[in-house]
């Protein structure tokens, strides 16, 4: 099936062969693995409906997958949502393709966006990894349609994160868009949205490693990690944020 690409949200599907591309399953989003099906069927419980079951399934994603932008791999495996799973971590990309993945195993369409935005919490060991920069190309979002329209969701930082960094977490109730917030909790610029990239119907890998190469020339960011060379303990919530 081809990737399609839109430069903003898809248009809600009218026909099973529209809808088909945002249900199916794909190599990144192989929401048939059993890892995958677990994971769901743990997360949703007793949920009755598919608002309430996209809820859930975001604060698993959000919560259970730890954020950590030091084991970026742009090894494709790295992100299947069975992987992710298996892994216990991610960052904003892997983990927005984990809750697509996760919205079709329970009939949810679903699609991956990309944004760039300036993070003012940044740290001086991710600033120096992302050589010098604070803006964060392709920030990665899962779009899911409940109830008949298209709702962005971001669940990248968990909540023991938000509460190390002081950071309001990202909430979701399945009718409105759950971005970053533009503020922390206390009063500081926290993240800014410069661009939109638009949506994609499965995740667009080759399209986030080539902006990473293009952005962030020669640093380690674009170059990726090797989830062996982090120490244990090396944890990004256990960082100061520049700001703080």
């Amino acid at each position: 099936m081809n990737v399609v690409h839109l430069p903003g949200l898809p248009e809600v599907p009218r026909t099973p062969a529209q809808l088909e591309q945002y249900l199916a399953p794909t190599y990144f989003l192989d929401w048939q693995a059993p890892a995958v099906q677990r994971f769901v069927s743990d997360a949703i419980g007793d949920a009755p409906d598919a608002r309430s079951r996209a809820v859930r399934l975001f604060y698993a994603v959000r919560d259970r997958i730890r954020y950590d932008p030091y084991r970026i791999s742009y090894e494709p495996a790295a992100y299947r949502a069975s992987q992710v799973i298996e892994d216990g971590y991610g960052w904003c990309v892997s983990k927005a393709g984990l809750l697509a993945a996760c919205a079709r195993a329970v009939g949810i369409a679903s699609a991956i966006g990309l944004a760039d935005v300036v993070n003012h919490l940044n740290t001086e060991k991710l600033r120096a990894r992302m050589g010098g920069v604070d803006v964060f190309y392709d920030h990665g979002y899962a779009v899911l349609l409940i109830e008949g329209r298209w709702v962005k969701a971001v669940p990248a930082f968990n909540i023991e994160l938000c509460e190390r960094f002081g950071v309001r977490p990202t909430d979701f109730d399945g009718a409105s868009d759950a971005l970053y917030q533009e503020h922390d909790a206390h009063g500081r610029l926290h993240m800014q949205y410069l661009a939109d990239h638009g949506t994609w119907s499965d995740l667009p890998l080759q399209q986030v490693r080539e902006d990473m190469l293009r952005h962030y020339p020669g640093a380690t960011f674009s170059a990726g990690a090797d989830s062996d060379s982090v120490a244990p303990g090396d944890r990004f919530e256990n960082e100061t944020p520049l700001a703080g």
